[in-house]
């Protein structure tokens, strides 16, 4: 008989183990859906504030002509260019820090879960 409720014990406990490490695989995938809209959030917004305050250059400096109207096209490509240029510097940095933040599992269980799996199964 001993054996026997050691062997359902194990089972459980490998029951509960997997559904942990469930529960952690969907929270982490939830994490990441969270972090990319707020990245888009966060990334519209500039874009809509970088767009407000071009457009308010432009119609200041849309008065004297064509020539500043030029001027200010080659002034906002060389920025574009900028940006491209800084965004394929750092975009591996980027991907290899998330990468790792993604690939950070704990394997220890923490002891409040522990205590609050006791308490549910009555051990």
């Amino acid at each position: 008989m001993n054996s026997g409720t050691g062997i359902q014990e194990l089972m459980a406990a490998e029951t509960r183990a997997s559904q942990i490490v469930a529960e952690a695989r969907i929270a982490r995938g939830d994490r990441m859906k969270q972090a990319r809209v707020d990245a888009e959030e966060l990334i519209a917004a500039y874009r809509l504030e970088q767009q407000d305050a071009f457009d308010k250059k432009a119609n200041a400096d849309g008065g004297s002509g064509n020539n500043a109207s030029a001027k200010l096209q080659a002034e906002t490509n060389a920025e574009i260019q900028d940006m491209q240029g800084q965004f394929h510097q750092n975009a591996q940095k980027a991907v290899d820090v998330l990468l790792s933040k993604c690939c950070e599992v704990s394997l220890e269980v923490p002891s409040a879960r522990i205590r609050s799996t006791q308490k549910i199964y009555g051990k």
